[in-house]
């Protein structure tokens, strides 16, 4: 079994803490391996905890989808500010800040861009050295493994809070390495410490690490859901249901007017492995089509070493594109405080993905195409990213 941050700073009773006036940035996830919260570890070793920071979905877990905002509170155990940091602003304020020392940060990430906790920390890390506030990080596993990369850069005219700086959609980093990274890239200046893990490796699956899964987010319940995510966040901008409002949140999707078994036929036609598409109907308990039976199929990863999650989703949303070019729709803004941009392009990048897909509709040569452009992006990242690798 690998150790997390939280495990060694557990193990050492937080004695790189001792003394220091402390905010910590956390979530539900952020457990040792014993299952105990590193609010309450850090309680036990008597951490001079001044206030707590709480991301999307909220300290507790307890708020559902994108743009569902939360208010701060006083902790109910320890009588310590809770901080909204996806509320009245995303970015920590003076105020909020004002007496640290320094900042513990210990949040999950599942290895997708778009998954927020990275840029809430991201911009910890901005006001902190803005401050002259010390950062420290207790680095946890990517659940995706830190070998493959996946996807477009993003493009700098389409950052947003599902996106603030240039990784590619599947980046194959830690969160320690991506707030190095960007620390260091975007001239921060941060007094920056990631406590490393002891026994992760790159090429580890989530079960490789020993480590309890701990719902980073309420729609994403297992370490499944973390796999194909990168690619299926893509429906949010579609009038496709990504699978919210049933028990399996971005493997299933469809729609009322989608025949599950054509889906089914025809992506596998389109050369998609390392998965296999069973048709179904479901019913959405809420969200998109609330109480609507719907059409689609549910994803089966049965290799996650050459499945591609990024790529396959883009052929399943250009084959419904394709299937049904009458009912298929991109959503418009706003999008995650983006009231400008097609949620598809913030999402993915840029506009190519979109134009690409429109383009294919038509059943020309649009992905291959994308998907070259793709490759020169991943080979720029790897180098990009290859400094900052801490494992």
């Amino acid at each position: 079994m690998i150790r997390t941050g939280c495990d060694i700073l557990a193990t050492e009773g937080f004695l790189r803490l001792r003394g220091k006036k402390t905010g910590l940035l956390s979530n539900p996830a952020s457990v040792c391996h014993d299952l105990t919260h590193i609010i309450d570890r850090s309680l036990e070793n008597n951490i001079r905890l001044i206030c707590l920071f709480g991301p999307q979905h909220g300290l507790k877990g307890d708020t559902q989808a994108n743009m569902i905002e939360w208010e701060g509170y006083v902790h109910p155990k320890v009588s310590i500010p809770v901080h909204s940091l996806y509320g009245k602003t995303r970015v920590p304020t003076t105020e909020m800040l004002a007496g640290l020392d320094t900042v513990l940060i210990d949040l999950p990430d599942i290895g997708a861009r778009p998954y927020t906790y990275i840029w809430t920390a991201a911009l910890m890390v901005k006001e902190c050295a803005r401050l002259g506030i010390s950062v420290m990080v207790a680095d946890r596993p990517n659940p995706l493994g830190g070998t493959m990369v996946e996807g477009q850069v993003l493009s700098d005219e389409y950052r947003s809070f599902v996106g603030l700086y240039p990784l590619t959609l599947r980046h194959g980093m830690t969160i320690g390495e991506i707030l190095s990274m960007i620390n260091t890239t975007e001239d921060f200046g941060c007094d920056l410490e990631i406590v490393k893990m002891e026994g992760w490796t790159r090429d580890m699956s989530w079960n490789d690490t020993g480590q309890p899964w701990v719902l980073p987010s309420p729609n994403m319940p297992t370490p499944d859901t973390a796999i194909v995510y990168p690619g299926m966040v893509f429906l949010e901008a579609t009038n496709i249901s990504e699978g919210r409002g049933t028990t399996r949140p971005f493997e299933i999707l469809g729609a009322p007017w989608i025949d599950g078994k054509k889906l089914a036929e025809t992506i596998l036609e389109t050369g998609v492995e390392g998965a296999g598409f069973r048709p179904m109907e479901f019913i959405p308990a809420w969200d998109k089509y609330e109480k609507e039976l719907c059409g689609g199929i549910q994803i089966h990863v049965t290799d996650p070493d050459v499945f591609r999650p990024v790529r396959t989703t883009t052929k399943l949303i250009q084959t419904i594109a394709r299937l049904y070019p009458d009912r298929f729709e991109w959503l418009d803004p706003p999008y995650e405080y983006d009231e400008i941009h097609m949620p598809i392009d913030i999402l993915s990048g840029g506009p190519q993905l979109r134009k690409a897909v429109d383009a294919a509709a038509a059943q020309t040569e649009e992905l291959n195409t994308l998907f070259d452009l793709w490759g020169n992006d991943e080979e720029e990242f790897i180098k990009t990213r290859s400094p900052f690798l801490l494992y």
